[in-house]
């Protein structure tokens, strides 16, 4: 079930974000009560081009490990989404003596060997966000992503629908890296639900979640399908879809086709109320991030806590913990977005998008 944030004033949590940076930090935890077991947690983030692992990932994790555990300290590193470097990172925390590994890996197919140097010095490792494939570990925590691709195809399909359009043309879908086996689980939920129900006229893997490389797969959709011809896009996250629409503007649409997004990323958000994107899948990344920290936390006091869920990942069954993604158009923006504090009313509804908040009941 989806938990509910907690109350957390989001400019404290940004500011968090902003003062950190993206090579190798340690961040010292309070001060530890008398007899507390504690340790090293190292936690490694892919990239920081999708904003929510500075704003949002990154500070709420160690302000978990913080509150749980004042005797621990968090290691951690930004991969820049560049492997070589993540292997390093990964290799100096465990030369430091990190006590558990928190990996959200920038090539998931391709880390079990970094696993199983930390599996030989009996170091537990948790799979955050991306599974990680090829080899057996503690824990993973993520969300349901093959759920993500349906609510995504779905909603695509109903505002297309609403329009009388979903036959009149193709679409085009945006799908993220290659090396991200999420994006796979994002590809299966979408196709499950437009397979049979639409024509797809183009169709991308985008390398790095690259919002500029997705700008440039938009435009060459356009070239080869017809400006006129494009009826809706799917774009697997929130910095794609700005990429496409940045594509689609360009090309001289009067009214942009329906697109999808994911991560609630401010900048969408606006777009959703303005006109410009229709939807975007909401994260309890609050839930995941303190999880994670709790299980790390966990295995640092030498515990192994019961996981809700198992997930194969070609090697073994892994104990997980997963969320459920929600579907936020622009009637849901104030139930929820704006309700569990992700953002507040002054962040959502600069000058430029007052007027649209308005509309839809954010004041």
């Amino acid at each position: 079930m989806h938990r509910a944030w907690r109350t957390i004033p989001v400019a404290a949590v940004l500011l968090a974000a902003a003062c950190g940076n993206n090579t190798t930090t340690a961040s010292q935890s309070q001060a530890p009560a008398a007899g507390e077991k504690g340790g090293t947690i190292a936690l490694f983030l892919p990239e920081s081009k999708t904003t929510r692992y500075e704003a949002f990932d990154r500070p709420l994790f160690e302000a978990k490990v913080k509150a749980l555990c004042g005797a621990c300290k968090v290691l951690y590193s930004n991969a820049e989404q560049d492997p070589a470097k993540q292997q390093q990172q990964v290799e100096a925390a465990i030369t430091q003596g990190a006590n558990v590994l928190v990996l959200d890996a920038v090539d998931a197919n391709a880390v079990a060997p970094l696993v199983n140097q930390a599996k030989q010095k009996n170091i537990p490792v948790v799979a955050y966000d991306r599974l990680i494939s090829g080899i057996d570990y503690a824990y993973y925590v993520s969300f349901n992503n093959v759920r993500v691709g349906e609510m995504q195809g779905q909603a695509l399909l109903d505002a297309m629908n609403a329009r009388g359009t979903a036959d009149k043309g193709q679409i085009v879908m945006i799908h993220g890296s290659p090396t991200d086996p999420s994006s796979a689980d994002y590809k299966k939920g979408a196709k499950s639900v437009l397979d049979g129900k639409v024509k797809v006229g183009r169709e991308f893997d985008t390398p790095d979640w690259s919002p500029d490389k997705a700008q440039q797969e938009m435009e060459q959709a356009i070239t080869a399908i017809g400006r006129d011809q494009v009826v809706g896009v799917l774009s697997a996250n929130d910095g794609m879809a700005g990429g496409a629409i940045a594509a689609m503007k360009r090309a001289g649409y009067k009214m942009l086709p329906p697109i999808t997004g994911q991560d609630a990323e401010l900048a969408a958000v606006q777009r959703i109320l303005t006109g410009e994107q229709y939807m975007t899948i909401y994260l309890d990344i609050r839930s995941e991030a303190e999880k994670s920290a709790e299980l790390a936390v966990s295995l640092v006091k030498g515990d192994k806590p019961q996981a809700t869920d198992k997930v194969n990942n070609g090697t073994a069954d892994i104990p997980a913990f997963l969320l459920d993604p929600i579907a936020v158009t622009a009637d849901k923006i104030k139930d929820t977005i704006v309700k569990d504090k992700f953002y507040t009313v002054d962040q959502i509804c600069t000058a430029e998008v007052k007027q649209a908040c308005a509309k839809a009941g954010i004041q």
